[in-house]
Order: C-alpha cells, then structure tokens, then sequence
C-alpha cells in the first residue's frame, strides 16, 4: 500500500522516507565513509576553503551552476575526477541500485567529490548539511522522499557528519542518494 504513495509524490509532496533507509545507510556506508580516505579528501579540502568568503562560495556556486550541461566543465570536472568520486561511483555500482548517488562534502558544504554531477556546488545553504555538519559529530538527517531532478528517481536522502577520527570534530558530510522503491 506505501508504495503508490511513492509514485504519487511530486517535487511538491513529499513522502516520510521508510527507516529501512536509515538502517541500511548505517550499515552499508557510515563505515568506509568514515575511512582515512574519505577523511583525508575533505580534510584536505578543509584547509582550502576554510577561510573562503560568502561572496567566494557564492561565485564557486554561480559557475558550477552554469557548467551543468555544458561541454566545458572545468570546476565540475576536477570534483567529478578526484579519485574519492571514483571510489563513490563504485559504491553506487556494488549497491544493485538502492544507491542512486552519493556526495561528500567539506565544512563548508562545498561539494569534494560526488559520484555524479550535482545540480549544485554548495550544499551549505541545505539541511542535508546544516543537520548534520552543522549539528556536529554523530548527526544524522532524513530527508523526505521527492522526484529527484538530477538522477529522475524518487529518492530519499540520508546524510551524515563526517567525524574525524584523530581529532573527534566533525570536517564533513556525506549524502546518500536512495531509490525510494529499493526499501518499500
């Protein structure tokens, strides 16, 4: 009975995403997500864009925006290449399609590798960053399933902080895009 419900939302209406989805985000991926190389990736990028104005972000923002479709992506492009998206894309191929995408990002909520390429570069005007990076290590946040633009699917989100092992704060945050009908 749930299921037509999914199929039935528009980018208007949105449905509660099962806790299926949760469990399976907390078992499938908070572990290697976690790792050195994960960690690594955003802490490095941490340390470029730490000090980065809104005026900065927001131009990143504009031209990453104005790449999407176009041939020439060089900003795109060097987040699409960092060898964390490849190990991303891989993720999402293991996953026999629950997995419809999956994007790491920085304190800032600029986006340091993605498995494909998102609408935007900075999530940190989201709460998929704000209620997790922004909430601090530990932090989880359900999103509402919604017909997703980008990979035309009804999906769920569900992101997480990233916690730096060393240190115990949190340096980022991850978003995992889930098919909806996966998990009904």
């Amino acid at each position: 009975m749930a299921t037509p419900l999914v199929f039935a939302a528009t980018a208007a209406l949105a449905v509660d995403a099962p806790p299926a989805m949760t469990a399976f985000v907390e078992a499938e991926i908070m572990s290697w997500a976690q790792g050195p190389e994960v960690i690594a990736a955003v802490n490095e990028q941490n340390a470029r864009t730490t000090s980065a104005t809104s005026d900065q972000i927001t131009a990143w923002d504009t031209a990453w925006r104005a790449e999407v479709g176009q041939t020439d992506q060089p900003m795109i492009s060097e987040v699409i290449e960092h060898p964390l998206s490849a190990a991303l894309r891989d993720q999402v191929a293991a996953s026999g399609g629950r997995i419809t995408e999956l994007f790491v990002m920085d304190a800032q909520g600029l986006n340091v590798a993605a498995s494909d390429i998102t609408s935007d570069y900075w999530q940190g005007d989201e709460a998929k960053h704000s209620e997790t990076y922004g909430a601090g290590p530990g932090a989880v946040f359900v999103d509402e399933i919604e017909l997703d633009e980008s990979t035309q699917t009804y999906q769920g989100q569900v992101s997480f902080t990233l916690t730096d092992p060393a240190t115990g704060e949190a340096v980022g945050a991850v978003t995992v895009g889930l098919n909806a009908e996966s998990f009904y």
